[in-house]
């Protein structure tokens, strides 16, 4: 609006202005090509010199890179543009991960929904030595060899694909031996460890037992390049915040014998921080979850492709 624009054209060397979250504005996220591209317009006149020269676009925000936004894609197309030192070094880190890794190559998937990491499943199964599920979506994967999950997270339209992933993956993809359940989903809930296939009908899964940490410790004891995304439980509540606690751990030490680690962004990172574990125990903490895993799938990122333009 006019009000930026006046702060913008009194911008003098070494100035810096913070607008607004961009996505007040729905232009910056609409389907239509026009409506971001007149907002890309907008933002690219913000930037412009007095003689009307275009200013340069920075893209350092490589959490939004993979979303084909105004100010995160559009704009791109109208100015001098370039890859901020951020998205250099991350988009560096999963070209090593995507490229010839060394091995073995350990994967640790968590997180509630299988849906949201049936790709990259898909992908690294081809690629990884290991991967290891924990999280809500661990359940779906347990109800596909008919084992009852009780009031767990369960993804019933993922049933049949769970099934056919371990069927065609049965030795890379590893399940938890044990779980820690609750009556409900409350931080005062009062955990029980029983086996993985002994959930009672009355129960939820709201962790990873202690027997599934040293399984994937064992697993993740001698690799040498690690790839986490999502927790392994509940790690907001300390009574299910042991199974992440605990995998975490063992990627740290793993880290700590050479291994290549990388936490991809989101609730991983987020779990990172609540749980005091120090960050530079990992080789790399990524600041984008999706953007992560999109790159993992083979996707191209709308935010990543344009800046080759």
């Amino acid at each position: 609006g006019t009000d930026a624009l006046a702060r913008a054209e009194g911008l003098t060397d070494g100035d810096v202005l913070l607008l607004e979250n961009i996505r007040f504005d729905p232009r910056e996220t609409s389907k239509d090509d026009g409506q971001r591209l007149a907002l890309a317009r907008q933002l690219a006149e913000l930037v412009s010199a007095p003689d009307g020269s275009p200013g340069s676009f920075v893209s350092d925000g490589f959490g939004v890179v993979h979303r084909k936004q105004a100010s995160v894609y559009d704009v791109a197309t109208l100015l001098p543009h370039y890859a901020g030192r951020l998205v250099q070094a991350e988009v560096k880190v999963l070209e090593q991960l995507s490229g010839s890794t060394e091995r073995p190559y350990a994967v640790v998937l968590g997180g509630s929904k299988v849906s949201d990491k049936l790709a990259v499943i898909e992908t690294l199964a081809t690629k990884a030595d290991s991967i290891l599920i924990g999280g809500g979506m661990c359940f779906t994967f347990l109800a596909s060899q008919g084992i009852p999950v009780g009031k767990s997270l369960l993804e019933e339209g993922m049933i049949d694909t769970c099934r056919r992933l371990l069927q065609t993956h049965a030795d890379v993809i590893h399940l938890p031996v044990d779980i820690v359940v609750a009556d409900e989903f409350a931080a005062d809930a009062t955990p029980e460890m029983v086996r993985a296939d002994e959930i009672p009908g009355d129960k939820m899964g709201l962790d990873i037992g202690p027997g599934s940490v040293e399984r994937f410790t064992n697993l993740l004891s001698n690799a040498k390049t690690v790839f986490w995304n999502g927790p392994m439980g509940v790690f907001e509540f300390a009574s299910f915040a042991a199974g992440t606690k605990g995998v975490a751990e063992a990627i740290i030490a793993a880290t700590g014998k050479g291994a290549f680690s990388v936490v991809g962004g989101g609730d991983s990172a987020a779990a990172v921080r609540q749980l005091g574990l120090p960050t530079d125990g990992f080789s790399h903490i990524s600041t984008g979850g999706g953007a992560s895993l999109e790159y993992l799938e083979g996707k191209k990122l709308p935010g990543i492709t344009v800046l080759s333009t």
